[in-house]
């Protein structure tokens, strides 16, 4: 079991954006320290919900500053970017770091992000799987070419290959964010990892890996690879002595944040959005993850595990808004969680 942190830079109400990012990169240096396998990095634009608008130069920061933490993506918004520029970052990170870059990808949202950055609504709606599909080229071949209907243009040479890494992976591993059945087909097809969000329980996990376990299978997947592919759970972890402390911390910071932050999203074309009730909602994430004693939230990562097969875990440990709590999570986690698990 590799259990990881899942950070957002979450701008809670009466902080700074510079406040948000420092306790991203601090937490993350942290869970160096404490032991955590990975550091999984979110990417937003325009929102407090998460103040880092490009998750590959954050992670590229962090892998700077560390030596044996894998960091990720978790997402990389593949709609709103070219998929050669995105392989290229992507390979130029796993050959510098020896190996130690994932790189998560995802569809986003229907967000002013499309009007934006030019890429319009079809991106988003229709044009997932052929930004998929390059990019995967990309990272797996010397040279690239493309005639699609969003993208087209001569071979050229791939600099650099991924392959010229000193570390024993081909080229960076590439997870996809899963929220649909059509999604889960997607990443299956390609023999790709999921990454499953904290919103669903157990029940729905599974369910999930095991429709892509039926689509990988169909689409002629080695056996080896169906069984061995490492699904990412993202979650929420808070520790304290007594449970109801750690729900109390996430309770009053995080519904805040949660209307402050997913209240600032705008859709590209006006549809409307109903938003979740804050509270609720992190009631119900209080419930569905790891929040309680060090011993509770053990019990609860290897029950999801053995419930749905998944083995690497992405947690948000920032719940609580402030940097010395999110420290004194992450030690904890690493200290008195974790070695339950091994």
């Amino acid at each position: 079991m590799r259990v990881g942190s899942f950070v957002l830079g979450a701008q809670f109400p009466g902080q700074g954006q510079g406040e948000a990012l420092h306790r991203a990169v601090r937490s993350a240096e942290v869970a160096e320290e404490a032991g955590l396998d990975t550091v999984w990095l979110a990417e937003h634009h325009f929102v407090p919900y998460g103040t880092c608008p490009s998750a590959v130069t954050l992670a590229a920061l962090l892998l700077g500053r560390t030596r044996r933490l894998r960091v990720g993506t978790a997402v990389s918004v593949l709609p709103t970017v070219h998929p050669v520029a995105l392989g290229e970052q992507a390979a130029l990170l796993h050959v510098t770091s020896g190996g130690r870059f994932s790189l998560g990808v995802g569809r986003g949202g229907p967000w002013v992000d499309l009007e934006v950055f030019g890429a319009g609504l079809e991106a988003y709606e229709k044009g997932f799987p052929e930004s998929l599909d390059l990019l995967l080229r990309w990272l797996r071949e010397p040279a690239v070419g493309a005639s699609g209907d969003r993208f087209g243009f001569r071979e050229v040479p791939v600099v650099p290959r991924p392959s010229e890494s000193l570390s024993e992976e081909p080229g960076p591993e590439v997870v996809v964010a899963c929220t649909s059945p059509s999604s889960v087909r997607m990443a299956a097809e390609r023999g790709l990892p999921m990454l499953l969000g904290m919103h669903v329980g157990d029940e729905e996990k599974a369910e999930m890996v095991a429709l892509w376990r039926r689509h990988a299978r169909a689409a002629g997947r080695p056996a080896a690879e169906i069984h061995g592919a490492g699904h990412v759970s993202a979650g929420v972890c808070q520790i304290a002595d007594r449970r109801t402390d750690a729900a109390e911390t996430l309770l009053k910071a995080m519904p805040g944040w949660l209307r402050q932050g997913l209240g600032a999203h705008v859709t590209v074309d006006g549809r409307e959005r109903r938003m979740r009730d804050p509270y609720a909602y992190t009631e119900l994430l209080c419930g569905l993850h790891p929040v309680g004693t060090p011993r509770l939230c053990a019990d609860r990562l290897a029950a999801t595990g053995e419930r749905t097969g998944i083995s690497r875990f992405a947690l948000l440990v920032e719940g609580s808004g402030d940097l010395a709590a999110t420290e004194e999570n992450v030690r904890r986690l690493g200290a008195e969680v974790l070695p339950q698990l091994r």
